[in-house]
């Protein structure tokens, strides 16, 4: 095996086992209140979703949520310290319109960190719906098909997801816990899940900073500050390989990337559920995989989430081979697509 890196490879002990299907129960999800809706929409009122200056400082004075006050701090705690997602039903998009609904999204990210940039041109607002592209194009992010994107995480701590329209079938949200996996491929090939801490090459899909590879090596698991932390896009490692100088996984590294997919897609260790409009979902891409299932657009409405990006104070330590990716791996600061134009070191100060 590779080691170019430094941290410790745990053993079984060492690692948590996880929340599994059978064990999840429904901790995961809550309504909001008449209050909470009515504070979210004044709030919404308030913000212009198109002000980029005004969203991207939205955390360092986020509008007053008195009625979320405990519910937030709980949130937070669930996302980097409990089971790491949560869904939030509730609010009346079709009431709000878009861009009032997207402002109120916005508002409740900001509470939990700092918004991050999801592409090169520098967006805090991403659009997730299929705008007829095949993720075959090594340009293309998979959250822009209709394709199943598969388990994977993503660059930053927390995730969120704002569903403004559903498909007409499919399109259903899947999570599952990192530590799960992690025991599941113990289980199951004990000889191959040292090889999830090896260094491997991931595509950046043309979202490269300047003066660096179009790829990075962060390794599946990495253990660092006595936790185990996963970063993981299969198709992403994969397309890596068109490019000559990239290091290629080792036969045992892709027996163990499919034994990691196997876990994932065991649905006795995965939750599944379907976004209805209104339903906000948050997820800590440290701890947790996501995937969505492949679907088929509605032709008046098609399926439509609004998602942002967040970096969480408090949140855990990252190795610092996190910087290939993050730029900064200072929590509260750090994650987010880096600015093409600008190098590693840039971003990170």
């Amino acid at each position: 095996m590779d080691r170019l890196h430094d941290f410790d490879i745990p053993t079984r002990a060492d690692v948590p086992t996880g929340w599994t299907a059978a064990t999840l129960g429904d901790r995961w999800r809550w309504t909001l209140t008449d209050a909470q809706i009515d504070e979210l929409v004044r709030a919404g009122h308030k913000l212009d979703i198109h002000d980029h200056k005004a969203v991207s400082a939205l955390h360092l004075h986020p509008p007053t949520l008195n009625t979320f006050t405990n519910r937030l701090d709980r949130l937070r705690q669930n996302l980097l310290d409990g089971i790491g997602f949560e869904l939030i039903s509730g609010l009346p998009v079709d009431e709000l319109g878009d861009d009032v609904a997207t402002a109120a999204m916005l508002t409740l990210s900001a509470h939990l960190g700092s918004l991050r940039q999801q592409n090169a041109d520098g967006d805090l607002v991403g659009h997730v719906r299929n705008i007829g592209l095949d993720s075959a194009d090594p340009n293309v992010r998979v959250y822009q098909t209709s394709e199943r994107q598969t388990f994977h995480t993503d660059s930053t701590d927390v995730v969120g997801l704002l569903a403004l329209a559903k498909a007409r079938q499919g399109g259903e949200s899947l999570v599952i816990s990192a530590n799960a996996v992690y025991h599941a491929v113990a289980e199951r090939h004990g000889d191959l899940v040292d090889e999830l801490f090896s260094p491997v090459a991931t595509d950046r899909r043309g979202e490269t900073p300047e003066g660096h590879d179009p790829w990075f090596t962060i390794p599946v698991f990495t253990w660092w500050d006595e936790r185990l932390t996963v970063r993981y896009q299969r198709q992403y490692i994969d397309s890596a390989n068109r490019f000559p100088d990239a290091p290629r996984p080792s036969e045992r590294q892709i027996a163990a990337f499919d034994a990691f997919d196997d876990a994932c897609n065991d649905r006795s260790l995965h939750a599944r559920m379907d976004l209805e409009v209104g339903d906000i979902q948050f997820v800590h891409n440290h701890s947790i995989l996501h995937d969505r299932t492949a679907f088929v657009d509605n032709a008046e409405r098609p399926r439509h989430l609004i998602r942002t990006w967040m970096s969480v104070a408090g949140d855990r330590q990252l190795h610092p081979v996190f910087t290939q990716r993050f730029g900064s791996i200072i929590p509260g600061n750090r994650g987010g697509i880096l600015d093409p134009t600008r190098t590693l070191q840039e971003e990170s100060q």
